[in-house]
């Protein structure tokens, strides 16, 4: 059978989700478990490769195995077998034909902002520390331009690899909670790093660096160098993953 994973983690100690040969990952970490669990080599799918640092509260992964270990507790049995820093939330089986990542038709992503005077020591791990006051109302009038269908290239790397820079993007908005700033955007895809440099941009304009209105120009001209820097990789948590 096919089974399906819902994963989360806190991605401060990994190199990100992909295997590598620089550091531990979180595929690998779970490839670990799945193979010590069923004693054989297995090997899961990922939908989202985060980055280095970025963290998760819906990743989604499968892989197929035969067992007689009912799907819906494979979770429990294989959180026994890794870090603090990753649970498995869900697992369930899945139709044979799904594939984690080129089904997925929505996606969910946040960035955390701590904005206040000193550092908050509880959220270093997951939270960018920003000391200058931000105007979210600002950055509420920011988000705007962005929404919809367009090509992103100015906010995508320069080493993003892909055939179009096209995405549509649903929603996307900023919202405080006490001395967080939280920028929540959801959309159909999303390209290298994208999400990141929307934030650091949206930072910009909360600084008052940039105007709200700049942002429509950023997306028009099509060219990386006019959007603000790529947000530190420790803001982002991959919300959630949708599929038909």
């Amino acid at each position: 059978m096919r089974v399906k994973l819902v994963i989360a983690y806190d991605g401060t100690e990994y190199v990100g989700w992909q295997v590598q040969k620089n550091g531990i990952s979180i595929q690998q970490k779970i490839n670990e478990a799945v193979s010590g669990l069923f004693g054989k080599p297995v090997e899961v799918i990922g939908a989202s490769r985060t980055d280095a640092g970025v963290h998760a509260e819906g990743n989604v992964a499968a892989f197929d195995i035969t067992t007689r270990m009912p799907a819906e507790k494979i979770a429990y049995a294989l959180n026994q077998r890794l870090p603090d820093d990753i649970v498995v939330q869900s697992s369930e089986e899945a139709d044979e034909e799904f594939h984690p990542r080129f089904d997925a038709v929505e996606k969910t992503y946040e960035y955390h902002i701590v904005n206040r005077r000193q550092p908050q020591p509880l959220k270093r791990r997951n939270c960018y520390f920003y000391h200058h006051p931000l105007d979210i109302d600002a950055m509420r009038a920011g988000c705007a331009p962005l929404v919809g269908e367009h090509d992103f290239t100015s906010f995508a790397s320069i080493h993003a690899q892909t055939k179009t820079f096209v995405r549509t993007i649903y929603s996307l908005g900023v919202r405080r909670e006490e001395d967080e700033i939280i920028i929540r955007v959801t959309g159909s895809g999303f390209l290298y790093n994208m999400v990141r440099i929307i934030a650091g941009t949206l930072i910009q304009v909360g600084a008052g660096l940039k105007a709200p209105s700049d942002m429509a120009r950023i997306l028009a001209a099509r060219d990386r160098s006019q959007a603000g820097p790529t947000a530190p990789a420790k803001g982002l948590v991959l919300v959630e993953i949708l599929y038909d």
